[in-house]
């Protein structure tokens, strides 16, 4: 059985003066500190301290190893996306990135995905992007939920998507630049908490309520992280909702609950009772291993949500361990370690 992890962090060695295409806009580079630890830096700010496995390949198959994970998905961290620089310059650091993932993942080609990421501020040159990762290597696509105050119903955005499923590139959405900081700032972790977690349902049902699922092609494959935020337990609400009142339904011909079926959640939610619900409303073939790792917050023994779920068949515990991520990376032919 494999164990396929569609949900996993890297930062690959990017020095400050590489970084400096996107000063102003964040400028995202790793300081290793030379004593086996490292921190990611923001220009000249601390961002977060981080352990090597975020940069170096043989110390992320080591961790992969001692958790019996197979297979990870391995996706830029957030902080690296850019999506406040001018385009021309996000696309020049977004094709850096892209080539420093590929050159990481190419220490295990079978076991490490590469993801790519896209300067989506700007479709055309986000299409162009995808086109160019997916011949390089690139087996799927990373993106934030929102670009300012666009989120993934925005027209560019669902042509852009429109791209990726024409160019058979999954999709992982991930949450970032969290709603609500100004009220929760840093205390407690709270836009972690709290913030991620509306950001992703936010944009799952503006997807359902705006009626773009009707309007992109069924072939799109679609997952979001974290277990879909609150989505699950909230979704009586949206559709009650949308039984009775026609601002809700206004643009969407069918409830949310009916579109369920067009994404796939991971199943970063720590929660055997948690994920029991979450199978339960999006069915065992749209629910994905997912760890965040190798973040503190994320679930450091893989896999041990899904096992403990007890309500789970063996069959459907396999696929959530790794049978749907094979069909949703079209990782079919392929073997695990």
């Amino acid at each position: 059985m494999s164990v396929i992890d569609v949900h996993a962090h890297v930062f690959p060695p990017i020095a400050r003066d590489e970084a400096r295409v996107l000063a102003g806009a964040g400028e995202p580079w790793l300081r290793e500190n030379g004593d086996g630890t490292g921190t990611m830096m923001s220009g000249g700010d601390e961002y977060r301290p981080v352990a090597p496995e975020l940069w170096d390949p043989a110390a992320r198959l080591a961790a992969m190893d001692r958790a019996g994970v197979d297979v990870q998905a391995v996706s830029s961290t957030p902080l690296m996306f850019g999506y406040e620089a001018e385009p021309a310059r996000a696309a020049e650091w977004c094709e850096l990135v892209n080539d420093r993932i590929l050159a990481y993942c190419a220490d295990a080609p079978g076991r490490l995905l590469p993801l790519c990421q896209v300067p989506l501020q700007d479709t055309e040159l986000a299409c162009a992007a995808v086109t160019k990762a997916r011949a390089a290597g690139h087996r799927g696509v990373h993106i934030g939920n929102h670009v300012g105050t666009r989120y993934l119903d925005d027209a560019e955005i669902i042509a852009f998507l429109a791209h990726c499923a024409g160019e058979g590139m999954p999709v992982l959405v991930h949450p970032w630049d969290m709603l609500g900081d100004d009220r929760m700032g840093g205390r407690y972790m709270l836009p972690w908490l709290v913030g991620m977690a509306a950001e992703t349902q936010l944009s799952i049902l503006s997807l359902m309520l705006s009626g773009a699922f009707e309007r992109l092609p069924g072939s799109l494959k679609l997952c979001f992280c974290h277990g879909g935020g609150s989505f699950a337990y909230l979704l009586g609400r949206a559709d009650n909702a949308w039984r009775n009142r026609d601002i809700v339904r206004r643009d969407s011909p069918k409830p949310p609950s009916a579109y369920t079926d067009r994404f796939y959640v991971d199943s970063a939610v720590f929660d055997p009772r948690a994920l029991r619900l979450l199978v339960e409303v999006m069915g065992a073939d749209r629910v994905m291993l997912g760890t965040d790792f190798p973040f503190p917050l994320g679930e450091l023994e893989p896999g041990t949500t899904i096992r403990a779920c007890e309500t789970l068949t063996d069959a459907e515990c396999a696929a959530l361990l790794g049978g749907n991520a094979r069909r949703f990376f079209d990782l079919e032919g392929t073997t695990s370690r």
